[in-house]
């Protein structure tokens, strides 16, 4: 019989900067490959011949459903896997096993709600968010075939956190990396080889989720997993779940905000610049994933260690790990900052061959990312307020950002700037700015609130 596996680190001993090395290099490298199945599919869509242009724009389009799914699977996953890891700090397997037992349960019922919803809806919604009627086709056969594969999506993404908090970082690697390779294979055999166009795409994508789905599912069913998923466990208990949703609200609201706020991007876009216009977003924002999935993969590398010494209440441990996160996250955020300013065109080009595309994106590329300079802050502040369980402040952070700057600005900006189309992207930086800001305000007085709870009474 197999041996029920130990994690392969320690949280609460040895140094910090190498467990937190080991611990967020695979995260690290899954984030990034992760960002392929997002970015291969556009990159073959916009390269194929003649409807390259509209396909990708069309694609883009069903972002904002992308986005709230993702959103669901991180609310069960970033709010259950945080509370898990507190728990094995104190030395309650039995909890967290039932934590990551209600979580899969909570997910396979969105699964169910969330198919049924999109798939009907998706032109409708998919109108709503920009669509022509040039683009509208492709967005729709893109959409539902994605859709029907959701259940796959929400399982990967809710329960891959659960391996990594546990300490297996190379396992949950493995995850996103097994479908990535699959998804590329999959991808050009089924776009070219087949003539299936956009349908390839969106296929090659579920089935490559499929893959890492079987993955995940096989480790935390087996037992090389400490915190099993066992049955018994399924049945949501209020007392169990509801902390985890309320914790994982602050992830929710981030993604689904990113859905509302990509709604309102392009919808302001084809009012003022066109298809062009709303096609550069899609660029955008493809790149900004590019930027944003390495310092998550660092920030979910220190999660576990976070969470664990906070529930083992080793102040020390918890303060050096966040001054290592937040040193790592800055110095990355002004690096990307960097090379985007620098070498627009090389980034927008990626995605598309058309001159004009590239042209236009490549202008709106660097006011889009003027603020990412210092986002570094706000990823490791976030992060941190999540894993030590705090709620109020990691909703509030997110609220902030989005609804109160970002949403807002999206409107006010293109009435200050003569170029309304430069107006709309200008509202990013201006409220990535003002975010970081009140973030870093915010977190000096709560992580001193946190830490005063574990540190020993004098």
């Amino acid at each position: 019989m197999a041996k029920q596996a130990k994690p392969k680190q320690d949280m609460g001993t040895g140094s910090v900067k190498k467990l937190m090395v080991k611990m967020a290099v695979p995260a690290l490298v899954g984030q990034v490959v992760n960002l392929l199945y997002n970015i291969v599919d556009r990159i073959y869509i916009g390269h194929i011949p003649e409807i390259g242009g509209l396909a990708l724009t069309g694609v883009g389009l069903f972002t904002p459903i992308l986005m709230l799914i993702t959103a669901f699977a991180m609310m069960a996953g970033s709010g259950g896997a945080p509370r898990a890891a507190i728990a094995m700090g104190q030395g309650d397997k039995d909890r967290a096993e039932k934590i990551l037992g209600n979580c899969f349960t909570v997910l396979m019922i969105l699964a169910v709600i969330l198919t049924s919803v999109f798939y009907f809806t998706s032109p409708m919604l998919l109108r709503l968010f920009g669509a022509s009627d040039a683009t509208l086709p492709y967005a729709v056969t893109y959409a539902r075939i994605y859709i029907v594969g959701s259940v796959f999506v929400l399982i990967v993404m809710g329960m891959n956190v659960f391996i990594t908090t546990q300490g297996f970082a190379s396992i949950s690697m493995l995850t996103t990396v097994i479908g990535a390779v699959i998804n590329i294979i999959l991808d050009p055999i089924l776009i070219y080889g087949c003539g299936m166009g956009v349908r390839g795409a969106a296929l090659a994508t579920v089935i490559s989720q499929a893959f890492s789905c079987v993955w995940v599912l096989s480790f935390l069913f087996s037992k090389r997993s400490i915190l099993r998923l066992k049955p018994k466990y399924f049945i949501s208990s209020p007392k169990i779940i509801l902390p985890c949703v309320a914790l994982g609200t602050a992830t929710f609201i981030m993604q689904a905000s990113e859905s509302v706020i990509s709604v309102c991007f392009n919808s302001s876009l084809l009012e003022y610049g066109g298809d062009i216009a709303v096609g550069a977003m899609t660029i955008l924002t493809s790149v900004m994933q590019f930027a944003m999935l390495p310092p998550q993969g660092i920030a979910q590398g220190a999660q576990p260690i976070l969470s664990y010494n906070y529930g083992a209440k080793d102040a020390g441990r918890v303060k050096q790990t966040y001054k290592l996160l937040l040193k790592v996250c800055l110095i990355y955020s002004v690096t990307i900052w960097a090379a985007v300013m620098l070498f627009p065109s090389v980034f927008a080009s990626m995605f598309s061959p058309d001159a004009e595309l590239v042209a236009f994106a490549s202008k709106a590329l660097r006011i889009y990312f003027a603020g990412m300079l210092l986002f570094g802050i706000q990823i490791a502040c976030q992060m941190t307020f999540v894993s030590l369980g705090n709620a109020p402040s990691s909703v509030l952070v997110a609220v902030v950002r989005k609804f109160i700057l970002l949403l807002p600005l999206i409107y006010i900006m293109p009435n200050l700037i003569s170029d309304r189309t430069i107006g709309v992207y200008t509202a990013e930086p201006i409220a990535d700015i003002l975010a970081v800001t009140f973030t870093a305000i915010l977190f000096v007085f709560q992580f001193k609130k946190a830490l005063k709870k574990i540190e020993p009474q004098k």
